[in-house]
């Protein structure tokens, strides 16, 4: 039996099916997005720290 790698970006002219992430407009939309709702979840930790620290 034939072992292949696991690649985490498949190219689109590969013929493997052993990937992680397919080189294409939508997992590259889906990573922007993640991205964004992390960061705005990083700044929003960020001003309920300043905001809840701060004395009133």
């Amino acid at each position: 039996m034939k072992q292949e790698e696991t690649k985490f970006i498949k190219e689109p002219e590969e013929p493997t099916r052993q990937y992680i992430f397919q080189k294409n407009i939508k997992t590259k939309t889906g990573a922007y997005f993640i991205v964004l709702v992390l960061a705005l979840l990083l700044l929003g930790i960020i001003a309920s720290a300043f905001y809840f620290t701060s004395p009133l």
